[in-house]
């Protein structure tokens, strides 16, 4: 295994899980490889459905933003990363026809100067060579994960710019911006048919049918980052969002020997990049001279 004590990964997510639903796999594999990986999680989860039938009761309802951090906390030592609040509030999933206005105060709806000034003064602090977010979609349309899109690649331009937010600290380019593409139309269909083939049901069908191809979409993906032998970490990182993550859901139906032969990578997109690097790549840091400052 490579020592690659030095380099530095930040990932941006909207909610505590999403560093496990996402980009867990490769995560692990890198802080195993000496990496020093960092996440900052913009909101606290405040506003998010119990979606674990064994956590669905009044006493987690009632406590669910010291809850929703105890989970991350859990997590974090699984992955063994360091993760950082962003400090704004889950705006919700708005529900109805037309849908409702987003809430008072929520992070969909705070400045966006304010949100990247708080992110850029994190890029400044922790120097992170690679800067991970979602793309332009938010990955599904949660008005968090557009506007974390929207709040990391801002960001991501001005943390090396010392004439934007100067009172921020010193300035700091990252060398490469990607999206994740971890639920990649490909790799569903591929693990639908290997679950067919083994005789299982499989979780995916259902989405299958009602999921436009868009090849295009697809071709997007640049960057493929060998984890299989980090699922596991994965899985158990998941399983620590317990109001988020049912151990009986489609999360864990397809058994991690299939998962880790059909589809032994998390996918990503490289936005911009600093560096010279030949595409396509396996691995986030691909280009980075070392040793690196």
């Amino acid at each position: 295994m490579p020592n690659r004590a030095g380099l530095r990964l930040m990932h941006v997510h909207a909610h505590p899980d999403d560093e496990s639903s996402k980009g867990a796999a490769s995560t692990a594999r890198y802080v195993a490889e000496g990496v020093d990986v960092h996440v900052v999680t913009c909101t606290g989860g405040e506003r998010g459905s119990v979606l674990n039938p064994r956590m669905d009761r009044p006493e987690v309802l009632e406590n669910i933003t010291e809850i929703r951090r105890a989970e991350m906390d859990a997590a974090r030592e699984i992955l063994g990363i360091t993760q950082h609040w962003l400090g704004f509030v889950d705006s919700g999933w708005p529900e109805g026809d037309p849908k409702p206005p987003l809430p008072e105060g929520c992070f969909g709806l705070v400045p966006l100067d304010e949100a990247v000034e708080r992110l850029v003064r994190l890029i400044r602090s922790v120097r992170p060579h690679v800067v991970t977010t979602y793309d332009e979609r938010g990955g599904y349309p949660h008005p968090d994960h557009v506007r974390c899109h929207e709040v990391s690649v801002a960001a991501f331009a001005a943390a090396g710019d010392p004439e934007r937010f100067p009172d921020a600290g010193p300035a700091w380019q990252p060398a490469k911006l990607y999206y994740h593409h971890t639920f990649n139309r490909p790799r569903t269909q591929a693990l639908n048919d290997a679950m067919v083939a083994a005789g299982l049901e499989s979780p995916y069908a259902e989405r299958l049918a009602s999921w436009t191809p868009e090849p295009a979409w697809d071709a997007r993906i640049t960057t493929r980052v060998e984890c299989a032998a980090y699922f596991g970490v994965r899985d158990q990182a998941l399983l620590a969002h317990a109001t988020q993550i049912d151990p009986d859901g489609a999360w864990f139906a397809v058994p991690l020997d299939i998962a880790r032969e059909t589809w032994p990578t998390e996918d990503y997109e490289l936005v911009v990049s600093h560096v010279t690097t030949e595409l396509p790549e396996d691995d986030l840091f691909a280009g980075i001279p070392t040793p690196v400052a």
